[in-house]
């Protein structure tokens, strides 16, 4: 198992406590709405300057910074276009924040050694290094951790639904724990093929991608199983499509089902939440830590 990472200038104890990553959306269309360039096209790396001083002073651990949206149906974005937006924050953020951790939302090899090279500390990794066949060589040489999620999200099969937002169609299982984890140990398998080590490597379950309400449920309802592979945990659930369903309300009333799901998740070993509602989370994993934590 999987003790600790060191990472930048700080080292992350597993099993201590949870740790929070913010989300800071570089883009025009993210599906919580808080895309910093459809609010500030203009000034997107300062919007996010400041976005990142009120999650650091609410409590995030690490900022995730995302510059192509991985909402359902959304347009991929150019990897020039993605560094063009990545590339001017981190080093805002670097210059500004020396000491904030930083994980770049990327799949694409050249993205993450542009953001990697900018002072970038981690990468997370939507298709879990399946998608670009060079981004584990990227990681490895830059020696950086990373998120490998698990996904069997197919861009051409979404649901839309007028006042809950588009949410991927499941894909078929027949042994929806047995598939993931199997599937997420061949994203780790990619990764020590390509000389990362073990203890830079932490999973990702990939809640709603790819997944129909019941199974993202379950999913976290069994994350132990999950941590029990020996890596890190990273659960993503915030404001996603499952909680719009269940509860029948759009992402942007969504807080009370992310707390919810976070609870939980922490209950099931979860090491780290990736979340939009920062002070509200940072809150409820520390009173859940000290529940079931000790």
């Amino acid at each position: 198992m999987i003790s600790s990472l060191k990472i930048g200038s700080q080292t992350l104890t597993w099993g201590t406590r949870t740790y929070v990553m913010g989300i800071i959306n570089l883009t025009p269309d993210s599906f919580s709405g808080d895309g910093l360039l459809a609010a500030h096209p203009a000034e997107a790396a300062q919007a996010g300057l400041d976005l990142a001083r009120r999650f650091l002073e609410a409590g995030a651990d690490i900022l995730d910074i995302g510059a192509e949206s991985t909402r359902p149906g959304a347009l991929p974005v150019g990897a020039e276009e993605e560094t063009s937006r990545l590339v001017p924050l981190i080093r805002l953020l670097r210059a500004e924040l020396p000491e904030a951790l930083i994980s770049v939302d990327t799949y694409k090899a050249a993205v993450a050694d542009a953001s990697l090279g900018a002072g970038a500390h981690l990468l997370n990794d939507v298709w879990g290094l399946r998608a670009d066949p060079d981004m584990a060589a990227v990681a490895a040489l830059h020696h950086a951790p990373v998120i490998l999620m698990h996904n069997r999200s197919n861009p051409a099969s979404v649901e839309v639904r007028a006042h809950l937002g588009n949410a991927y169609i499941a894909a078929p299982y027949q042994d929806l724990l047995a598939e993931v984890k199997a599937e997420l140990l061949g994203s780790v398998a990619i990764a020590r093929r390509a000389g990362i080590a073990d203890e830079h490597i932490l999973l990702d379950p990939g809640i709603g991608f790819g997944k129909s309400v019941a199974q993202n449920l379950e999913l976290i309802r069994r994350l132990d199983e999950i941590r029990a592979l020996g890596f890190p945990v990273l659960l993503g659930a915030s404001r996603k499509s499952f909680i719009g369903y269940t509860l029948d309300l759009p992402p942007d009333q969504r807080v009370e089902g992310t707390l919810a799901a976070v609870a939980v998740g922490i209950t099931r070993g979860a090491d780290i939440v990736r979340v939009h509602d920062v002070e509200a989370v940072t809150r409820v994993a520390r009173m859940t830590d000290a529940l079931v934590r000790g």
